[in-house]
């Protein structure tokens, strides 16, 4: 009688990584996390921080760094050439750039909601298509995770193109995951409201509700879900198809 065990094929800890939205932020967290921990990171945004700079100059041989507008599809599909060609086949994808919104749906014109949707939904379903089938095509087994929202699971005012792409991409997440049987492992990981984040919509009177109900007492930091992302990517887990929220229960 075979041995079930036998057929088993795990998917091994990501080595080199893709992060989009790299430059500021959680995204510059992620880069400067992974970094830190001994992986190769490729990291773009549509504009190259000094901070992202230095942290490339810190680590040569392990960094690619450009400056890459998500939603230009053919610049995308260059610069994962140009990062393979230097790193190494990518095994691991953060779909982390977004755009944000500070509108009442009503007010939001029709040009701010599809480039939303351009950037938060169409244009990581794309990247997320470019590098898994590169993936497949070289016999790879990987990680991908989508940095989505507390917003896809809450309503909260002023956010409703932003929360319908973070919800679109925690589906998006869940059918992949199904899709891809197992050989790359997909996840997503949805924060709380960093202390930075979107402010002007929730203004400060709803930002602290937001503290007084959380039973941890503070929003969310980069340094809180950083792990999380260092964990789906690196740790040998049978985590897939999930939605991991960091929020310190605001949302229970």
């Amino acid at each position: 009688m075979s041995d079930p065990a036998a057929h088993t094929q795990l998917v091994p800890p990501s080595s080199v990584v893709l992060v989009s939205g790299g430059s500021r932020g959680l995204g510059l967290a992620i880069v400067t996390d992974l970094l830190e921990s001994g992986v190769k990171v490729a990291a773009f945004a549509r504009t190259v921080t000094p901070e992202l700079a230095k942290l490339a100059d810190a680590h040569p041989d392990r960094s690619h760094v450009g400056s890459v507008d998500v939603t230009d599809l053919a610049a995308a599909q260059a610069f994962v050439r140009a990062a393979e060609e230097r790193l190494g086949p990518i095994d691991g994808v953060v779909n982390n750039a977004a755009v944000g919104q500070d509108s009442l749906h009503v007010h939001t014109a029709t040009a701010d909601i599809a480039r939303i949707i351009e950037t938060n939904l169409t244009a990581p379903l794309q990247l997320t298509r470019l590098t898994v089938r590169r993936m497949l095509a070289q016999g790879l087994r990987g990680r991908i995770v989508n940095i989505t929202s507390i917003c896809a699971q809450r309503g909260f005012p002023g956010l409703v193109a932003y929360s319908a792409t973070k919800g679109g991409m925690d589906a998006a997440t869940r059918s992949l995951a199904r899709e891809l049987g197992g050989r790359v492992l997909v996840n997503a990981v949805a924060p709380g409201f960093f202390a930075s984040e979107m402010s002007a919509v929730l203004g400060q009177t709803q930002l602290d509700q937001i503290v007084r109900r959380t039973p941890t007492g503070h929003l969310t930091e980069p340094e809180e879900v950083v792990p999380v992302v260092r964990m789906l990517l690196r740790e040998q887990t049978n985590i897939n198809g999930q939605v991991i929220v960091v929020d310190g229960a605001a949302s229970i």
